[in-house]
């Protein structure tokens, strides 16, 4: 997806709905233009930032990237802008889960203004177990959407033609670098041709593809990821500008196997949801026939955007996971949170997928991630409540978990309102209403300038009269799922900071609220990974010093296979004879995990001719390593968490003159 609103046209509105039977105060958050500064700080009081949901540590995210899954960890990636306020361009950024609820931040994994195609779009990355493109038996691969060599105008408007390129890493996802400037997968022509998903098709032992291309999903196969043919198209009218596509295989809960395939909709044209848009169906290694030609949605809100899907490890055909980006490209820069925290990008809890057989056909349904049960802080139990009316819940909060089964006989409508005003004027809506469930934001912290965008809905059996709710409520969004998922809405809403009450309602009859639950959760906002050096430029950073032949050197120009950007502090200095060290400013170890990439001589730490690098803490080395004998960059990984606090510095020492005398470092980065 293109990390502008220019290509999108505005959703058409939708009616104010059932909410307003409890008076309406249109509160919309403010306006804040992207070329606004950032605040330096910002009161906790006044704070935006999410406690248990993904927010961007700094400026501008918005699609994420679907998380690959390999040395215990998820890694995901998401499109990134450090010069959000000033102009427009993305990098891919990583974070790092074992769980899949609580990220780590691990800075820049790919950035933008790097070769002739200046920045990078969505994608998607593949570990290439066996070696298929040639980078290495286990690189992290990906293929994502540039810009082909575009002009200046081009790149001020995000105009250039889109095309496919390949990008690849060799210190387990950390580091990205291009596979050249030439696109494997060339524009040819087309206006759309962006977000391409990676699939490996193990049945055929090949690569497939899906690009976004307008109203079409077009879908290529490849041997190596370098090669790619033509195979299908798979065309949906009428739901606006299709991006980010998805195919995945599942096992239904009735033991079948389907193909589901998805897409990122518009929706603008008939009234859709402007969510992810999916179609049940096969998949013979070409082409997807779908069950039915209408879509269904994995979400019927309005900022469920840009959505993934990745297997659940433990369970790959069982279960899924899946998040988008909680925003709407018809009002991306509206949100309080660049004004007050200095970010703007928040994506939507991470959910449990699940394909299920119903009375209509097969469709997923979704619930939190079980994982999120984990960072649970404190549950409190509200217990059964009989309402008539409106009822004021002995409960305040601002970030929590709601879950009640409900229950009536005949009633007209039925529902939560959220974060409430003191005034009782300010409040989100979750509810059901006859045969439909809804969510409106109407009453508070719509972000749509127009006023519109106020109340989603979801069909619903007028003829059952029970349901279970789960209401996930945070600084900045609800999300609501009605029964076992199948029908979800997500919303962001700006409420006021103060607006902290909860109350059940009903009209026209009684409900019973019974196993009635708040759960807060802890917070899970992650620490900004901290580079130490990546020795660009044409000098080291103040603060590093030189002895011996190392003393007045500066890095130098040259790229390892693995090393990142355009140079590397090296101690050859001009000959395997140099010796000396170079040590960096004193810093103070506040993340848990010291990364840095390393190549050059094996001569380990106490052994005549040493070449390593060194922790140093109160002078004296807590941590080393050393090359190994190559060439090529290999990523070092030291545990900090015994040090928190202490104050250390890096030293990398050669005190060797033979063969393979000389270290070479580059990217040193404190994370969690």
């Amino acid at each position: 997806m293109t990390p502008r609103s220019s290509l999108h046209r505005p959703r058409r509105a939708l009616r104010l709905g059932l909410a307003a039977l409890f008076g309406l105060v249109l509160t919309a958050a403010a306006v804040v233009a992207p070329g606004r500064a950032a605040p330096t700080a910002a009161r906790a009081a006044d704070s935006y930032r999410s406690v248990y949901h993904f927010t961007v540590p700094d400026h501008w995210k918005n699609d994420p990237q679907r998380p690959v899954w390999f040395d215990g960890a998820f890694h995901s990636y998401y499109l990134y802008n450090a010069d959000y306020g000033q102009q427009i361009g993305t990098a891919w950024r990583q974070a790092t889960s074992t769980d899949g609820v609580a990220f780590h931040d691990q800075g820049v994994a790919a950035p933008k203004k790097t070769n002739a195609n200046y920045d990078l779009w969505s994608g998607s990355a593949v570990v290439d177990t066996g070696n298929t493109a040639g980078f290495g038996p286990g690189a992290v691969v990906m293929m994502v959407t540039q810009m082909d060599h575009p002009t200046p105008a081009q790149i001020a408007d995000a105009s250039g033609p889109q095309a496919q390129f390949l990008w690849y890493s060799t210190d387990g996802g950390r580091n990205f670098r291009p596979y050249g400037d030439t696109p494997v997968l060339p524009n040819g022509g087309r206006r759309d041709f962006r977000d391409p998903k990676l699939v490996w098709d193990a049945d055929r032992n090949r690569w497939v593809a899906l690009l976004a291309e307008g109203t079409k999903i077009s879908l290529w196969t490849s041997p190596d990821l370098k090669t790619w043919t033509w195979a299908s198209d798979s065309t949906h009218t009428g739901l606006g500008t299709l991006e980010c596509p998805d195919l995945f295989r599942m096992r239904a809960d009735d033991g079948t196997v389907h193909w589901v395939l998805g897409a990122s909709a518009n929706g603008y044209l008939t009234g859709d949801p402007n969510t992810y848009a999916y179609w049940t169906g096969s998949f013979d290694g070409t082409a997807f026939t779908p069950d039915t030609t209408a879509p269904q949605w994995l979400d019927h809100g309005f900022d469920w955007y840009a959505g993934v899907t990745w297997e659940d490890p433990a369970a790959p055909l069982d279960h899924r996971y899946a998040t988008a980006w909680l925003n709407n490209w018809t009002y991306p820069y509206t949100t309080p949170t660049w004004a007050s925290d200095g970010f703007n990008g928040t994506d939507a809890i991470t959910r449990q997928l699940s394909l299920k057989h119903y009375a209509d056909g097969y469709a997923l349904a979704s619930r939190p991630a079980p994982a999120l049960d984990r960072h649970a802080a404190r549950t409190t139990d509200l217990g059964t409540v009989q309402v008539s009316g409106l009822t004021t819940l002995p409960y305040r909060g601002t970030a929590y978990r709601l879950d009640a089964d409900v229950s009536w006989s005949a009633l007209d409508n039925l529902g939560v309102q959220l974060r409430v005003s003191a005034d009782g004027t300010r409040h989100a809506d979750a509810g059901i209403y006859h045969d439909f469930s809804y969510l409106n934001r109407g009453q508070t912290g719509n972000p749509s300038p127009d006023g519109t965008h106020l109340e989603s809905h979801a069909p619903r059996d007028p003829a059952k009269t029970t349901a279970h709710l789960t209401v996930l409520v945070d600084r900045t969004s609800v999300e609501y799922f009605v029964d076992d998922g199948r029908h979800v809405h997500s919303d962001e809403v700006f409420a006021d900071p103060a607006d902290d009450g909860l109350k059940l309602f009903t009209s026209g009859g009684t409900a019973t609220f019974a196993h009635l639950t708040v759960t807060e959760y802890n917070d899970l906002t992650q620490r900004p990974a901290r580079p130490l050096a990546d020795f660009e430029g044409g000098a080291y950073a103040p603060g590093w010093t030189g002895t011996g032949d190392l003393a007045g050197t500066a890095p130098t120009v040259e790229q390892l296979p693995g090393s990142v950007g355009a140079a590397v502090l090296d101690t050859f200095a001009g000959r395997d004879s140099a010796t000396g060290t170079l040590t960096s400013p004193a810093f103070t170890v506040d993340r848990d995990h010291l990364h840095l990439l390393l190549a050059g001589g094996d001569h380990p730490l106490g052994t005549p001719g040493a070449t390593s690098v060194n922790l140093l803490v109160d002078g004296q080395p807590v941590r080393t390593a050393t090359g190994a004998d190559s060439g090529t960059m290999r990523p070092v990984d030291w545990d900090l968490t015994d040090l928190q606090g202490r104050t250390a510095r890096l030293q990398v020492l050669d005190d060797a003159t033979g063969a393979w005398g000389h270290l070479m470092v580059d990217q040193v980065v404190l994370s969690d």
